[in-house]
């Protein structure tokens, strides 16, 4: 390596904020694809979802949280601690801010988790809903927030992720703060996520859509089997959709099967284009009784504590 060769960096960049701020489509602008669900519906990121950029020079792991709130469930608890868990091991934080929105009491809370953190950057989202001046005028209402709180941010930057507006870069500021290290991943990896867990949030993302006014966060899924035909590119996959009581059973399955037919319909489509193979989706519904609350339920589905 010559004196004039910049060292390759790697690192870890959480992504944080308030539910529905524009993590997730933050998160999958980033990296270029979709590897989170996304719904204008709050609190639909339940776990840490890893997504990988990897460029000449850099390599970085962006970290996509569940929205920080107060907790009314156990489940709601346990998204709380891994966001805390995701901040501890971070080269950076981005904080999220929509334009579109007064500042409060939620981001306070969430500056204040990450003030012990060097490189703290502020995102401000969504500026395609709001008016040139309402944007300056938000830009300056940020800066007095980071002042009040004695936050020094690296960099505030406005975006939109929607619309690809700042995306460039706001990557190359958040690669700066990478520390020197080879590649962490295989650099032809857009995320270290499970297949399966990508496989769930694709099926609770078309679920949600459709059900969110009745079943707000009353439905999380299990792959119950996968397996690939033997010599054909073709999946058969059994999942469960669990709800908590026997009424949300009966409207997820809807008059006559069409409302979980639908479910399984769409949610078909997008399994396919994400594993480039075909599949057979086989869906049922199971009321698991008051799953958010239950300690042992929350461990099967996969929301361990610390």
């Amino acid at each position: 390596m010559t004196s004039s060769t910049k060292p390759h960096t790697a690192g870890f960049v959480a992504i944080v904020g308030r539910p529905n701020v524009g993590k997730s489509t933050l998160i999958n602008a980033l990296v270029g694809e979709k590897i989170a669900i996304t719904s204008h519906h709050p609190n639909t990121t339940r776990n840490p979802i890893r997504g990988i950029i990897s460029r000449p020079g850099f390599q970085m792991i962006v970290v996509d949280t569940p929205g920080v709130h107060k907790p009314k469930t156990l489940l709601g608890a346990r998204l709380n601690e891994m966001v805390t868990e995701n901040l501890e091991s971070v080269d950076a934080a981005v904080l999220c801010l929509p334009a579109d929105e007064a500042i409060g009491a939620g981001d306070e809370f969430i500056a204040r988790s990450i003030a012990s953190q060097r490189n703290i950057y502020l995102a401000i989202t969504k500026i395609d809903r709001v008016k040139p001046e309402e944007l300056m005028a938000h830009l300056q209402n940020v800066a007095d927030f980071a002042n009040k709180l004695g936050i020094t941010p690296k960099e505030i930057v406005p975006i939109s992720a929607k619309h690809d507006q700042q995306m460039d870069l706001l990557l190359e500021l958040l690669s700066k703060a990478l520390p020197e290290s080879p590649s962490l991943y295989p650099e032809d990896i857009t995320t270290d996520q499970a297949v399966e867990m990508t496989i769930t949030e694709l099926i609770r993302e078309v679920a949600i859509e459709d059900l969110y006014e009745e079943l707000p966060h009353s439905v999380v899924i299990s792959i119950d089997e996968m397996s690939l035909r033997e010599g054909k590119n073709f999946y058969d996959i059994h999942a469960t959709l669990h709800v908590e009581r026997d009424s949300q059973k009966a409207i997820i399955i809807g008059p006559q099967g069409s409302r979980l037919k639908a479910i399984g319909t769409r949610a078909r489509g997008n399994i396919e284009t994400f594993l480039g193979a075909k599949i057979y989706l086989g869906l049922h519904v199971k009321v698991s009784k008051e799953w958010q609350r239950d300690p042992k339920l929350l461990a099967r589905l996969g929301f361990s504590e610390k």
